[in-house]
């Protein structure tokens, strides 16, 4: 594991890096740079919303969006992990695994005793991280673009 790996808080500077970091791991994003900055400043100002990342001398090389929500069946709420991603160049250094301890060190802060993300089908080597940090599989998702 690389020493100088930081985790931190997403920063207006890291919209672009963050952009293009989403692009490599998930493909095309279908918005224009300004909506990228536009969506980016919105998650900031909103407190149920966190973006880490992985900061290696001054470059973001990967990150984890979240944001948290309320659930009947969970009074505290959870925390939603809406993307991690890691530049495939980066990967295999423990990176992921960083990004996804400050998520569950987040949901400690907050008394949230949840965390939930969802993965493509395609991405088997993903599952299989998700399942190596102790993520079992427990439903499918769905979505409808309206």
């Amino acid at each position: 594991m690389d020493r100088n790996i930081h985790i931190r808080d997403m920063e207006s500077r890291d919209y672009m890096s963050v952009a293009a970091v989403w692009r490599d791991v998930f493909g095309p994003l279908p918005l224009a740079d300004e909506s990228v900055v536009s969506t980016c400043e919105k998650m900031k100002a909103d407190s149920r919303y966190r973006v880490f990342v992985a900061d290696i001398d001054g470059a973001v090389v990967g990150l984890a969006a979240t944001v948290e929500s309320l659930a009947i069946n969970l009074p505290n709420g959870f925390i939603k992990v809406n993307g991690l991603g890691v530049l495939p160049q980066f990967r295999h250094r423990g990176i992921g695994r960083m990004l996804m301890e400050r998520v569950e060190k987040l949901a400690g802060e907050r008394s949230i005793s949840v965390v939930e993300l969802g993965s493509g089908f395609q991405r088997t080597d993903a599952h299989a991280f998700y399942e190596h940090l102790g993520y079992r599989k427990n439903a499918f998702r769905f979505s409808k673009r309206i």
